[in-house]
């Protein structure tokens, strides 16, 4: 846990009481959870639905995991499943052996999905599926500039898109080239040497990064496109296209449509580091650039 002037510098692992489950929860033991490093400067890591303060937290949204007990009135889970999925926002989160999660925000893990797996895919594969499908409307012979193209949304928009036949073009710096092409783009801009506007028009910009770069983006979009953003609100909007902000929701069903994916060899993740929850806090702490997604092993 740690406390909102610290951040992850004020991490320590401390003894907490297991959490109790309220009326539509479930209490998962964590396998695995996934790390955002935005995640401390998000409100909701630090204040309850009411905007009061619950410091210290204990961050961490994604969990893959086993279910050890049902609260009051929840259905369409077992005591024993295998799950993953996305916690929400405003409770004490999933870097942590117990986790108490409403459990229309889980989905099955299929016994052949590694925990590790699991619990890399809620937010990046989520956003990725939102951003393309329910936001952008992505449709077979669109095509999609795909910004962070090599990290752990911007692989997953650039597989997702080329399997609904889109042709991709992903952006980074030059060290990020030979991985977003190897996860499927078809073409790359490396943002410190080429052009990003020799790119032409495209129909939806899949933005992770906001700024300059997004008012730059927001010139190409072609008549009817959309720019999509997960970086807060766009403040520049196409000239005949949409803008859409969104922030990622759980959502059993697409976490069902993206697991089942992997399942067939059509998505691969993109997993950074992995460490144990006795490493997490020096691992978070570390200010190497991440490549990848991080997990967090919490049971070996």
């Amino acid at each position: 846990m740690t406390d909102q002037s610290a951040g992850t510098a004020g991490m320590r692992l401390v003894e907490r009481p297991e959490p109790r489950a309220a009326i539509n929860d479930v209490i998962v033991q964590v396998h695995a959870s996934g790390f955002v490093s935005t995640e401390l400067g998000w409100p909701s890591t630090w204040t309850d639905r009411a905007g009061r303060d619950r410091t210290p937290s204990t961050p961490g949204h994604e969990l893959a995991g086993v279910v050890t007990a049902l609260g009051y009135g929840t259905t369409g889970l077992s005591v024993g499943q295998r799950v993953f999925g996305l916690a929400d926002w405003h409770r004490d989160g999933t870097l942590a052996e117990y986790v108490a999660v409403e459990a229309r925000n889980l989905a099955p893990l299929p016994g052949d999905v590694d925990f590790t797996v699991g619990a890399s895919l809620p937010i990046s594969g989520l956003t990725a599926w939102q951003g393309l499908f329910q936001h952008g409307r992505l449709q077979a012979g669109q095509s999609v500039l795909a910004h962070g193209a090599a990290g752990a949304v911007g692989t997953m928009v650039i597989q997702l898109a080329r399997e609904a036949g889109a042709f991709v073009i992903g952006t980074g710096r030059a060290a990020d080239r030979e991985k977003a092409l190897e996860y499927g783009a078809q073409e790359f801009v490396d943002l410190e040497n080429d052009a990003l506007e020799d790119v032409g028009e495209v129909d939806l910009v899949f933005d992770v990064i906001g700024g300059e770069l997004q008012k730059r983006s927001a010139a190409l979009i072609k008549a009817g496109g959309t720019l999509v953003s997960v970086v807060g609100p766009v403040e520049v909007r196409p000239r005949d296209g949409l803008a859409v902000d969104f922030v990622v929701e759980a959502d059993r069903a697409e976490l069902g449509e993206i697991v089942q994916r992997v399942r067939d060899g059509r998505l691969r993740t993109n997993i950074g580091t992995v460490v144990s929850l006795d490493d997490a806090v020096a691992s978070l702490n570390s200010r190497e650039r991440r490549k990848g997604k991080t997990i967090i092993r919490v049971r070996p």
